[in-house]
């Protein structure tokens, strides 16, 4: 995990557990605007797959900025255990043809996460797949119980609060293995460079 962040060639330090639980809560906050407006705004079929739409975007690039984990940049390292490597020129195809293009083995090897990572990324995703489950279960819920009118819901009414839950909990499926490494992370060292 980094314990700083570059925003936009600024360099933030997220060194201490509160700043970046500050961060957290900011980035949910916007997205559960962005999702309220999607349910708000539902009886427009158009503004809602246009608000849907910037819902998962805000995710994506709340991924990509600030928190890491699926893509590179952010605080958390890519969970697929692939960084940012040197660029390196691919064989010549007479070299590929004639066979004598050998592989090294063990490049990349500082790229790749390490026991102690691997363990937290593994029970981060067990706790986030856990909330998931239950937040995919309740419109289903919902939406049984709307469609049998065993609820007071109407089918309006139980469509939109099920597309609004759903919406979330695709946003919370891009974003809540990162929050829950960074949330629970403790304090860690200010990097000496950083002034």
């Amino acid at each position: 995990m980094n314990a700083e962040l570059d925003f936009f060639g600024r360099r933030v330090s997220m060194a201490q557990r509160s700043r970046r639980r500050a961060m957290i809560v900011l980035i949910y906050s916007i997205l559960a605007v962005l999702v309220i407006a999607a349910c708000a705004n539902s009886r427009l079929s158009s503004m809602v797959s246009n608000l849907g739409t910037y819902v998962i975007w805000a995710a994506i690039f709340a991924c990509r900025l600030f928190l890491g984990g699926n893509a590179t940049g952010g605080l958390v390292k890519p969970f697929n255990s692939k960084g940012q490597k040197d660029w390196e020129a691919p064989p010549s195809l007479l070299s590929l043809k004639l066979r004598v293009y050998q592989p090294i083995s063990g490049l990349g090897a500082e790229y790749l996460n390490d026991e102690r990572e691997l363990q937290q990324r593994d029970r981060a995703h067990y706790w986030a797949y856990q909330i998931l489950g239950v937040s995919i279960v309740v419109p289903w819920i919902i939406l049984s119980l709307g469609r049998h009118k065993l609820g007071l819901l109407g089918h309006a009414v139980a469509n939109q609060i099920a597309s609004g839950m759903l919406l979330a909990s695709l946003a919370l499926f891009l974003t809540l293995p990162q929050a829950i490494l960074l949330w629970t992370e403790p304090d860690m060292e200010p990097d000496p460079d950083f002034n």
